[in-house]
């Protein structure tokens, strides 16, 4: 559904740390490089789309959105906890409920949810298959 998804960020290397790491738990290589000519970004490459980090275009301060949350498909509990424990110990901060199982309207699935640096929310999510 989604080509691309951009946050805003105001340590673009404070940011790559925690989303190297994080992402990182996913099997994907750190972020590359890019400036514009206007700022610096950070890709992240996937074979179904790319995730970025970047400091504001219009040079005004990067602010999360209240009620945004990106979410990352988990291939299993363990790697979301490792996801999260990832953010944790790279600057992030635990948010919503602690990892674990919730009720969904479609049945269980596991969370995960914690705040970048710049508090925008992720979310590790493990949905098991329908047996």
């Amino acid at each position: 559904m989604f080509s691309h998804i951009f946050l805003g960020v105001n340590d673009l290397e404070s940011s790559r740390a925690f989303y190297d790491a994080v992402l990182g738990t996913l099997g994907h290589k750190p972020g590359v490089y890019h400036h514009n000519g206007e700022v610096g970004r950070y890709f992240y490459r996937s074979p179904t789309g790319l995730f970025g980090i970047t400091t504001p275009i219009n040079g005004a301060p990067a602010t999360h959105g209240n009620g945004s949350t990106t979410g990352f498909t988990m291939a299993s509990p363990e790697q979301a906890d490792a996801f999260h424990a990832a953010g944790l110990a790279h600057g992030g901060t635990t948010c919503e409920n602690p990892p674990g199982w919730r009720e969904g309207p479609s049945g269980p699935l596991y969370l995960a949810y914690l705040r970048d640096p710049d508090g925008n929310k992720l979310c590790a999510l493990y949905r098991p298959p329908k047996v």
